[in-house]
């Protein structure tokens, strides 16, 4: 039996997305693993459906097994959100492959780029360049290419490329088979459609202008009519970060020289989301790592919580094939599996336990950004999802 993996968001789930997991098993898996980030995204985003909503979609849509990436890590830079996806999948102990979509799609290309990013010149040039006010993505490429053919230098001007490369690094030192899949249809962030596929970006747009995504998300998806926005619900993010001093700022992650004053200063002057990231805004910031930041503001995740490993493996959800699989990874996971939230509270370490809980309170936190604010306390009450 061959066990695949992909890491992923699913932000909302579509066409593409399973396109990928088709491909997984055209390929040659007989067992489909998604390790998924669950309430805020990557970007610094709140998920548009609940992780629930996401981990169902995804097993009709063709995963055997959903397992959740603590919020702790799923809103970090690309480098943490990789590496504790791979924690997981390497402590599983059952995954054979990793796979992941690009924008290039030439893996030998991406490990080329994966190693050129170890390169001691090109590290040394890359402070440089950071130095000199470039943001990170920038500034690595502009290194790489100083050391490298244009070829590899341009890879890393992807945000999936990128994603792919941390992958690749995270993996290096394990037998586990890592390929990619060119993207499909319309690229990263594109608002343009092709065919049944739109970006994700195009996808949670038209869901605020409350259009039909019909056309590009399978049929099999659970319509939710009730998403999250930080938009229905940005004066709580305000009345939060006007709660917090400039040393509570200091303590979040990638923040640095004097950062923190400026959020504290934006935050206290300023009457938006907008408005305070563009206030705090410099050369050396993404945008994206700014919205990182104010959302773990939001949520109290700071540079100790990143800093550190992934304690458990919870499992989200699973079809009759992954029940099979799950057996196996209770025999062979060499960290704790959590099926249920009440019964592991109290039997996890207190390092386990503070993740567990900082992730109970992201789903809850979550739903004062949905258009109709839902209970709390879905961690307990949603159960795991089972498809048969």
């Amino acid at each position: 039996m061959i066990t695949g993996a992909v890491i992923c968001e699913f932000n909302p789930f579509h066409n593409g997305h399973k396109y990928l997991l088709d491909y997984m098993r055209n390929d040659g898996c007989d067992c489909v693993i998604c390790v998924m980030s669950t309430s805020f995204t990557q970007r610094g985003d709140v998920a548009v459906f609940s992780k629930f909503q996401r981990a169902e979609d995804a097993l009709k849509g063709g995963a055997d097994i959903i397992i959740e990436l603590p919020v702790v890590w799923a809103v970090s830079s690309a480098q943490r959100f990789a590496n504790a996806g791979c924690e997981i999948i390497k402590a599983l102990g059952v995954v054979d492959r990793v796979y992941f979509a690009s924008e290039s799609g030439d893996i030998e290309l991406l490990k080329s780029a994966a190693d050129a990013t170890t390169n001691q010149g090109v590290k040394a040039a890359l402070k440089k360049y950071m130095q000199d006010g470039d943001y990170y993505p920038t500034a690595l490429q502009k290194a790489v290419g100083q050391y490298f053919c244009e070829d590899v230098a341009n890879i890393l001007s992807s945000p999936n490329n990128t994603l792919g490369i941390e992958y690749i690094k995270s993996l290096k030192d394990t037998d586990i088979d890592i390929r990619t899949i060119k993207r499909a249809g319309a690229q990263h962030d594109c608002d343009e459609t092709l065919d049944i596929f739109a970006s994700g970006s195009r996808l949670r747009h038209d869901i605020l202008s409350e259009k039909s995504t019909d056309t590009f998300t399978p049929s099999s998806n659970a319509k939710n009519e009730n998403p999250a926005f930080y938009e229905y619900g940005e004066r709580a993010i305000i009345y939060a970060l006007r709660r917090m001093s400039a040393e509570d700022f200091e303590k979040l992650p990638d923040v640095s020289e004097g950062l923190h004053n400026r959020i504290y200063d934006a935050v206290r002057s300023e009457n938006s989301l907008d408005s305070i990231l563009e206030k705090i805004k410099t050369k050396r910031y993404t945008h994206a790592r700014l919205r990182r930041i104010l959302t773990c503001a939001v949520l109290g995740i700071t540079k100790e919580h990143q800093n550190s490993s992934v304690p458990y493996i919870r499992v989200l959800g699973f079809t009759q094939s992954g029940e099979i699989m799950l057996k196996e990874i209770h025999r062979t996971a060499s960290l704790p599996v959590v099926m249920n939230v009440a019964g592991s509270v109290n039997s996890l370490s207190d390092v386990a336990t503070r993740v567990l809980e900082t992730e109970m309170m992201a789903t809850d936190i979550r739903t004062s950004f949905e258009k109709v604010p839902s209970p709390c306390g879905q961690d307990f009450t949603k159960g795991i999802i089972k498809i048969q």
